[in-house]
């Protein structure tokens, strides 16, 4: 099914309004790209360049140089390749400095922009409000020869930062406050990550984007509904710089996540406190976080799509973002068996020495997944959960004198346990019920509860990291910091079969009964991150 935009598209090319389709994601470099991101990327690119046979660019939005890194241009180019997207073509505004520095003087010598002197808290005065219109500016009426030459010394780093703006003359009673004569260029003494110190005024974003789709002969500027107040602007820019052939702006409703943060200014925040394990941290909505946690390209492509394209804004709830990477990895992921809370349990009726190698499907779900060695032997790890000395109602896991088969293996039968000087568990005592080998058992007991384990004899220590949201529920609350979640990590110290001993970085597993794992990509260590729970979610 199509939607709006597609629907504007196919409209353009049948009419001949345009020829080809030529889209752009403009993003700032003032930090890492985040799920929100990815619904414009998919809109532009897959749904978009691609499906019309288009064009489409990278383009860095790099005029505000002290908020730029180049780290962060790295990064975006990274996440956009990691997307599929194609970054053959990469643009930087700051390449059309001398342009936009043109079309600026161009506008003054219409009479259609004039040097101010007013402070930012003067012109949000004077500004007006929705009802009442602006006050104009003493300066609006400034010569066009003397606003030339203060703008040239602006240029040319002769008046400090402040003091002077350049704004348009548009119109202070319009309806759109957005028309009320804008600033359009501001002094700035910053290095720029690209042009160095060649230039100390830039331009505001809302004068540079028009000006920046209209050189790459962008042909649907797609923006998020923030900016269908500044469609006007954008026109107006376009129009009086005398461009042909200009672009045209549309708007989508921006993506927004229930207990999900989509604000990259307070992601930053939380980066530079510390709160977080820098941009990339798991727990972050940003696709370095998503990466490291363990989603996959397909799956937040397929996220995008099921939410859709719409003009409308709504809150998509964070289990359709789940469901998309737990289907996906059902299908792919490997099993493992990983103990989280582990006590001993020891099989009685079986010597030291006894061994065997049992036969475990890879994934089940695959055709021809082939299979793995697990070793199983007297002596194994079990979850402190599956043993109760006095078990709640409707437990169906083991206890004293009850049976249980234990995943892939035997049914057993625990005759005894030890604890502690506390009372707490230590040690399972259990019986194997001969003839009931899985696969082989004709024995025609039934047990009720099936319990993962792990052979102690050959198990490695590996670290599990059990991420929940960073957000608590809202209710009510709209200030982030008072919404932090303080258990969304939580570092469990687990046992696992000696089979995760070689696990590649950044590849998922089901951790059987407990989940999907992604190991970390930036530990050596066997650290393993909760991609997401099963069916059911884990509980803590």
């Amino acid at each position: 099914m199509s939607n709006f935009i597609e629907d504007i598209i196919t409209a353009d090319l049948s009419s001949g309004k345009c020829k080809e389709v030529v889209t752009r994601f403009p993003p700032e470099p003032n930090g890492y790209l985040h799920i929100g991101h990815v619904k414009s990327i998919c809109l532009n690119y897959y749904g978009t360049a691609v499906k019309f046979g288009g064009k489409f660019n990278l383009r860095f939005d790099d005029t505000n140089p002290a908020k730029e890194e180049d780290e962060y241009v790295r990064s975006i180019i990274e996440d956009v390749k990691w997307l599929g997207a194609d970054t053959s073509n990469i643009f930087f505004a700051s390449d059309y400095f001398d342009i936009m520095y043109e079309c600026a003087v161009k506008l003054i010598k219409k009479g259609l922009a004039y040097v101010d002197d007013m402070s930012p808290e003067e012109i949000k005065n004077t500004r007006g409000t929705l009802t009442e219109p602006g006050k104009e500016s003493k300066n609006r009426n400034r010569p066009v020869e003397e606003s030339l030459k203060l703008f040239e010394d602006m240029k040319n780093g002769l008046v400090p930062d402040g003091a002077l703006i350049l704004r348009a003359k548009i119109d202070m009673a319009s309806p759109n406050i957005n028309m009320r004569d804008p600033i359009i260029y501001r002094v700035l003494h910053e290095t720029h990550h690209r042009q160095g110190d060649k230039w100390c005024i830039y331009p505001m974003y809302d004068f540079a984007h028009p000006i920046e789709d209209a050189v790459e002969g962008i042909t649907h500027s797609i923006c998020t509904l923030e900016f269908e107040d500044h469609r006007p602007l954008y026109d107006w820019i376009l129009r009086e710089c005398e461009f042909e052939n200009p672009p045209h702006q549309y708007e989508f409703a921006r993506l927004s996540i229930e207990r999900t943060i989509m604000s990259k200014r307070y992601l930053k925040k939380l980066v530079d406190s510390g709160a977080v394990d820098g941009w990339d941290d798991p727990r972050m909505p940003t696709i370095a976080g998503l990466r490291r946690r363990g989603y996959t390209p397909t799956s937040l492509i397929d996220f995008c799509e099921k939410i859709g394209v719409s003009k409308a804004n709504s809150e998509v709830e964070t289990g359709l973002l789940e469901s998309c990477i737990r289907d996906e990895l059902n299908a792919t992921a490997e099993r493992a068996m990983v103990v989280l809370d582990p006590i001993r349990l020891k099989i009685v009726n079986r010597s030291d020495d006894f061994i065997e190698q049992l036969d475990f499907e890879k994934n089940p779900t695959a055709i021809d997944g082939g299979t793995r060695k697990v070793s199983f032997t007297n002596e194994l790890y079990i979850e402190r959960s599956d043993f109760e000395i006095t078990p709640p109602p409707k437990y169906k896991r083991l206890v004293l004198g009850g049976m249980v088969r234990l995943k892939g293996a035997y049914i057993i039968k625990a005759v005894d346990y030890e604890t502690d000087n506390d009372g707490k568990v230590t040690l399972v005592k259990a019986e194997i019920v001969e003839g009931t080998k899985s696969g082989e058992d004709n024995s025609g007991i039934k047990v009720k509860g099936v319990i993962h384990w792990v052979d102690a004899r050959s198990a490695i220590d590996i670290e599990a990291r059990m991420y929940d949201y960073l957000l608590l529920p809202a209710d009510g609350k709209t200030d982030f910091s008072e919404r932090m979640n303080p258990h969304s990590l939580e570092v469990v110290h687990a046992k696992a079969e000696k089979y995760l001993e070689g696990a590649p970085k950044l590849r998922s597993y089901q951790f059987l009964r407990q989940g999907y794992f992604c190991r970390d990509n930036k530990s050596d260590e066997p650290v393993f991150n909760l991609v997401v729970g099963l069916k059911d979610g884990y509980k803590k």
